[in-house]
């Protein structure tokens, strides 16, 4: 007769592959394999400039600033963006990024904080047949103010090797998404 621990390992293992999650059915650590998808984020890896275009709400102008981002790889699984840039204010917030590909979910993950704010924005998301565009949905605050939370969307376009746009769009209330906001990130140096 099993006890209870004995049970769950082998519910655990039954549901994890080590290939995928770097997890071995004796319960000890091999490194995951690195999958088309994880491949497909390395290149955003670098250091980039950006050019970032805002709405600031209805009625009011765009607003256009300046940054920074270095992108790194964390085991050719994962890629992590620390951001830096100017803020309407004048002041400099600095933004990190990650983004991974979870092969039990057949979906890219990730997360996304910045120093302007106190949400914590978890990615779900697919490439698409493009093979170049990377949607990603999101759960946020509304920028109704009201307190609800509602879907976001940010694409992520490769233009060519040297340059990428991330474009976040939230609901236009007619089925469709309006971009609220772009950023041109162009390899430095």
């Amino acid at each position: 007769m099993q006890n209870d621990t004995q049970k769950q390992q082998e519910q655990f293992d039954a549901g994890h592959d080590a290939t995928t999650t770097g997890q071995d059915s004796a319960g000890g650590c091999t490194p995951a394999t690195p999958q088309k998808e994880h491949e497909w984020l390395q290149q955003l890896v670098g250091d980039w400039t950006s050019e970032m275009d805002c709405s600031m709400g209805p009625d009011q102008p765009r607003q256009k600033s300046k940054g920074k981002e270095r992108v790194r790889s964390l085991g050719g699984l994962w890629t992590v963006g620390e951001g830096e840039g100017e803020m309407p204010d004048g002041s400099t917030g600095t933004t990190l990024m990650t983004l991974g590909f979870d092969p039990a979910k057949g979906r890219f993950v990730g997360s996304f904080v910045g120093s302007m704010m106190t949400h914590q924005w978890l990615y779900d998301g697919a490439l698409e047949a493009d093979g170049k565009t990377l949607t990603l949905e999101s759960e946020g605050p509304s920028m109704a103010g009201d307190g609800s939370m509602m879907t976001y969307r940010d694409v992520i376009t490769i233009e060519s090797p040297d340059h990428r746009i991330l474009a976040s769009h939230m609901p236009d209330g007619n089925g469709g998404w309006a971009e609220f906001m772009a950023v041109h990130y162009r390899r430095a140096g």
